[in-house]
């Protein structure tokens, strides 16, 4: 069977698979879309500063709260193996990052090289999700970023004896990742570069492991610009 053979019975397949499981919108529900048109425009809004509980030692960002559209895409993409929200994710931080640099937050994308870090996670929890859903969404807002000018690092990684966070207090989120995240060889990489940092992560809680990666990446000898995340509670 030739190629245009091969993509019609695709098409077709997909198409029947549509009818037992239709495509829902990953922030919305709307049935026979992937991401609406409402969901686009609601992730388009400018980011909104935080004032976490745990100081992170650098400005934090969200592309809004935990509600609506973001609150059920982060579920879907962690949760519900969603894979395929990472690129209208990506497109939102990417909007959300040029927001910033007009606002003088970053330099702007065409001048300076920005460096996404994706917040670091349990390895148990990300083998769990088929990977790491925060920097599928990276690399997707480096692919509409300037090109050339923005680049992905997996700089960070936690060491084993974290547990899961849900349900802790401030205070015991601080201290369940104390001395647990570590710079990456990658992330060594890094020092004496002349580029803006930006910590992603999908949701800013308490702000305790955003303090411990900015933390660590300072004692290397690496400046964070600021923290943007998806929601932030």
């Amino acid at each position: 069977m030739g190629v245009g053979g091969f993509r019609t019975w695709s098409s077709i397949g997909g198409a029947a698979l549509d009818l037992v499981l239709p495509r829902e919108c990953g922030g919305c529900g709307r049935i026979g879309v992937q991401w609406c048109e409402d969901c686009v425009a609601l992730l388009r809004d400018h980011p909104i500063r935080l004032t976490p509980r745990v100081d992170p030692g650098a400005p934090a960002w969200a592309l809004g709260p935990y509600s609506g559209a973001r609150r059920r895409s982060v579920i879907e993409i962690k949760e519900r193996g969603r894979r395929d929200l990472a690129a209208p994710l990506g497109v939102a931080v990417a909007e959300a990052l040029t927001h910033l640099a007009r606002w003088g937050e970053l330099h702007h994308p065409t001048r300076r090289t920005l460096v996404l870090i994706p917040a670091p996670s349990r390895s148990r929890a990300a083998r769990s999700r088929g990977g790491d859903p925060v920097r599928r969404i990276a690399h997707a807002a480096c692919e509409v970023l300037p090109p050339r000018r923005a680049e992905v690092h997996s700089a960070l990684a936690m060491t084993r004896g974290v547990r899961d966070s849900v349900g802790l207090s401030a205070a015991a989120r601080a201290t369940n990742v104390a001395e647990k995240i570590v710079v990456t060889r990658a992330g060594a990489g890094l020092v004496d570069r002349d580029v803006d940092v930006v910590l992603l992560d999908d949701v800013l809680t308490t702000g305790a492991t955003a303090a411990e990666s900015i933390r660590v990446l300072a004692r290397i000898g690496i400046r964070t610009t600021l923290v943007l995340v998806v929601a932030g509670v």
